[in-house]
């Protein structure tokens, strides 16, 4: 990048993942450092969990799920919280959350609707869930 605080804006031609307005972000450059900002002021807290579910409890999985979904979208810092199903195995699926702050990650596991999922996984209905935890650095 040239100069101090360049603006940069892409637009998506693509109907399948073209968002209703450009993507744009702002980077700026220092002599002493090369960090990166997002126009956000804070970088989110993003989880990502991959999990495989028993066969034979997916309909316990998906009723239990969809209330820690909607309970969590309504939690304050909540700002995203995403259920999807692996296209190649039918009971495997990945949760994509996004928290302002670990505050608000400590908050969320204190939720009854948290703690239904950790009944879940404890009652043996979750062959395997790995979490990772993410900064958000460039996100819309």
């Amino acid at each position: 990048l040239r100069g101090e605080g360049r603006q940069i804006s892409w637009r998506i031609t693509s109907t399948a993942f073209a968002p209703q307005q450009p993507i744009s972000f702002h980077a700026s450059r220092t002599v002493q450092s090369t960090k990166r900002t997002t126009s956000l002021s804070a970088m989110p807290i993003c989880i990502v969990v991959e999990a495989e579910i028993k066969e034979d409890r997916m309909d316990d999985f998906l009723d239990m799920i969809e209330k820690n979904a909607i309970g969590s979208r309504a939690e304050p810092g909540c700002t995203r919280f995403d259920v999807l199903q692996a296209a190649d195995a039918a009971n495997k699926f990945f949760f994509y959350e996004v928290y302002e702050d670990a505050s608000d990650i400590g908050h969320h596991k204190e939720q009854p609707h948290y703690l239904a999922w950790v009944a879940f996984k404890e009652s043996g209905g979750v062959i395997s869930s790995v979490s990772k935890k993410a900064s958000g650095k460039f996100m819309t």
